[in-house]
């Protein structure tokens, strides 16, 4: 479809996305010669509205002369921005020093710090738990042949397994085990070689390594856990609310219902080099046809962790939008680059 689209439609098509994002009302044809650089008379643009309408890239309310974009009009207008993006992203006003280590609370902020610049539904991805690193490990015993294992992830995710043994446990072996992993394993990744080595390690004795091994089923739980999505300015986003809307703001509190799906999209979307643009039915569930998704993956060198991004009504500012979760996942992998490092 782009390659019918002529550079004087092209500017039509901008001018019409971007009045409407900032009016809400239908763009008519004087309207557009007086916001445009185009030397065209409104007859001239009227033309070019019924040939942009004939492609599908918009259309008019009923009993209205002036055009609204469609779904269609809204993708292409984005991926003109997505295809002229500035060398570096600018500047994002968040200082995640506060965060020293804790990812956790960097998400969070991160969450935060968005969803106030954009006023859009804002959504953090945490990273893999298996990239996550070990903050503290509890071996605790409740009874005398039961012991609770926990341990707490440099996300914030707390993992539990429960071990019921045949005969008592010595209360000295736990509280040795206790103090050998968090000894062994402090900022480690769940997913390293060094949490196997830990356990398997040979100059343990045979009873020491026999519970370490009954043990092990923690730190396999804590990695299979749930994904963790972080969200953030749905009050800010219901404010702005317009009745015409309110099919698309009750479609994103239907998609905050189903998170996995959210994050599968994320997931699926994630590309270190450019940050992605999803609208209506890009999205999985036909009930976010209304809804536009924008974001931008951060990490750690060419390895990607997660997704900053923002969620909301078709119209959105989508420049604003696209530059927003750019910078606050060049911010955000700036912080996580640091945190591995350290680990």
């Amino acid at each position: 479809m782009a390659a019918a689209i002529t550079d004087r439609q092209r500017e039509i098509l901008r001018v019409v996305v971007e009045e409407y994002i900032a009016t809400g009302q239908p763009v008519g044809s004087r309207r557009l010669v007086e916001r445009s650089a185009l030397d065209v008379s409104p007859s001239t643009v009227r033309a070019e509205f019924a040939e942009l309408e004939r492609l599908g890239l918009l259309t008019h309310p009923h009993r209205s002369a002036g055009r609204v974009p469609t779904e269609a009009g809204y993708r292409l207008y984005a991926d003109a921005l997505l295809a002229h993006q500035e060398a570096r992203p600018a500047d994002f006003p968040i200082d995640l020093a506060a965060a020293r280590a804790e990812v956790e609370d960097a998400l969070r902020a991160t969450t935060e710090a968005l969803s106030q610049v954009t006023r859009l539904l804002a959504l953090v991805s945490a990273p893999p738990l298996e990239s996550a690193a070990i903050r503290h490990v509890e071996v605790l015993r409740l009874q005398a042949n039961v012991v609770m294992a926990v341990v707490i992830t440099s996300t914030g995710t707390v993992a539990k397994h429960r071990l019921v043994f045949a005969d008592p446990v010595d209360p000295g072996l736990v509280t040795w085990a206790g103090e050998y992993l968090n000894e062994r394993l402090a900022s480690v990744r769940l997913g390293s070689r060094a949490l196997r080595q830990a356990l398997d390690e040979p100059a343990l004795s045979v009873r020491e390594r026999g519970f370490l091994a009954a043990v092990r089923g923690v730190f396999e739980h804590a990695a299979e856990e749930d994904r963790v999505l972080f969200v953030g300015g749905a009050a800010g986003l219901l404010e702005d609310l317009r009745t015409e809307e309110l099919g698309a703001y009750r479609a994103v509190v239907d998609a905050l219902e189903k998170r996995a799906q959210l994050l599968d999209v994320l997931a699926q979307s994630l590309d270190p080099r450019r940050p992605f643009v999803r609208v209506g039915d890009d999205l999985p569930r036909p009930g976010m046809r209304e809804l536009a998704l924008v974001g931008a993956a951060y990490g750690v060198g060419h390895q990607t962790l997660g997704a900053v991004s923002t969620l909301g009504p078709l119209r959105m500012d989508y420049d604003k939008a696209i530059r927003s979760v750019r910078s606050a996942a060049h911010e955000l992998s700036r912080f996580v680059e640091e945190v591995y490092a350290e680990e």
